[in-house]
């Protein structure tokens, strides 16, 4: 996508930028800080300069919300977003940032899994406590 001019436009049907926060949830702001940080590229244009999302823009969008949602930096994002818009030269580089991202996920999601299995051993502290004397006796819960 280009500066300034209206884009010519494929055949198939463009969103409003109305139409894109209610399918992605991003707010207006959210989509046009994106736009302006490079995270997607200048999203075309009708003739009145109101924004026109392809379902491309769309798919790349909701790769962009997982991105973030699984903690990668807006840093990184943009990084990974340079090496999609130089093309396959740069899928090598590419897939090493998304695996390098999914172990460090990995990593969270196993310290998460950790510090359930801890809340849920509390939680069960705290249910027999509940069950098996009568609550609030002095001596008788151990927060440790």
């Amino acid at each position: 996508m280009t500066s300034g001019q209206p884009l010519p436009r494929s055949q198939e049907p463009t969103l409003t930028i109305a139409e894109v926060v209610e399918r992605t949830g991003l707010s207006h702001d959210t989509l046009r800080y994106y736009e302006k940080a490079g995270l997607i590229e200048r999203v075309g244009r009708t003739t009145g300069n109101q924004r026109r999302y392809e379902m491309a823009d769309l798919a790349w969008l909701e790769f962009l919300i997982r991105l973030r949602e699984t903690g990668m930096s807006i840093a990184d994002m943009q990084r990974f977003a340079q090496l999609r818009a130089r093309g396959d030269a740069t899928v090598p580089e590419r897939l090493a940032m998304l695996r390098e991202h999914r172990a460090d996920l990995a990593d969270r999601i196993r310290s998460l899994r950790r510090n359930a299995a801890a809340l849920d051993d509390k939680i069960d502290h705290y249910e027999r406590l509940l069950t098996d004397s009568e609550f609030g006796q002095p001596g008788t819960d151990d927060d440790a």
